[in-house]
């Protein structure tokens, strides 16, 4: 059965979505078949992945939860060749409201990727800002969390909302939910409280932040604006570089914790 990881932090700019684009596409790259799923209605992972919402609005994670499509009719293939995607649009936001009546709300998701969950090694999810119902579907459905951390201290306290949504998660509706790691991204290492902080955060949650930095990097940031992500884009940048170590990274944890 596929690995679910949900993408997550409630700050914004924190490189979420790049995150999310560049360590699916990393892994698909590494003969892993992955599906990235836009859950957050900004809709910038479908656009960093080259596709518009506005070219199919019948066929976006929304009508996915609120159960007008099967999720099969929903997957896009990408650019890269183990590489699916399920789009988001505008309209996620209205799935909140939608949603409120429904049975079991809170596991619409799980419920919907049930049928296609053996079919990916891995499928990642790129979280809403916001610690809303999409959200706390995302973290039912998921098996961990992935957090992505700006070297930042107000990044760092910005961290207990979202620790304490994954405990309530964990105590309600999916008491499995495991947190994968926290990333460190935007790191610029000229820069003493970039330094500071990650020795912080290493200090604080241990092993659980992985060893691989995503550095800043110009290439990193330009690629979205072509649709592609990085690997794609300039495959020779640190950026590249930085997501296909995290993705070794990310499998050779998995593997350690399926040996014990």
């Amino acid at each position: 059965m596929g690995k679910v990881i949900a993408i997550a932090n409630q700050k914004g700019g924190v490189g979420k979505t790049t995150t999310a684009i560049n360590l699916a596409a990393s892994l698909a790259v590494l003969e892993k078949k992955v599906l990235v799923i836009d859950a957050d209605p900004q809709a910038n992972t479908t656009s960093g992945l080259n596709f518009s919402p506005e070219d199919d609005q019948k066929r976006t994670l929304y009508e996915v939860m609120i159960g007008k499509i099967d999720v099969r009719d929903a997957l896009i293939q990408t650019e890269i060749a183990n590489l699916h995607m399920i789009p988001s649009h505008i309209n996620l936001v209205g799935a909140e409201i939608e949603m409120l009546d429904f049975q079991d709300r809170e596991s619409v998701l799980r419920n919907a990727l049930a049928p296609i969950r053996d079919e990916y090694d891995f499928i990642i999810i790129d979280c809403s800002p916001s610690l809303g119902l999409i959200t706390v579907n995302t973290l039912t459905a998921a098996d961990s969390v992935m957090i992505p951390v700006q070297p930042e201290f107000f990044a760092l306290e910005g961290l207990g909302k979202l620790l304490q949504t994954i405990r309530i998660v964990q105590g309600s509706t999916n008491p499995s939910l495991d947190i994968e790691g926290f990333v460190v991204t935007m790191f610029d290492g000229r820069t003493r409280v970039h330094t500071q902080v990650v020795g912080e955060l290493r200090e604080h949650f241990k092993d659980m932040v992985f060893r691989t930095i995503i550095q800043r990097n110009i290439r990193l940031s330009e690629a979205p604006s072509h649709g592609k992500p990085i690997i794609l884009y300039d495959v020779m940048s640190n950026g590249s570089a930085n997501y296909l170590n995290l993705a070794r990274e990310l499998l050779e944890r998995n593997k350690t914790e399926n040996r014990s």
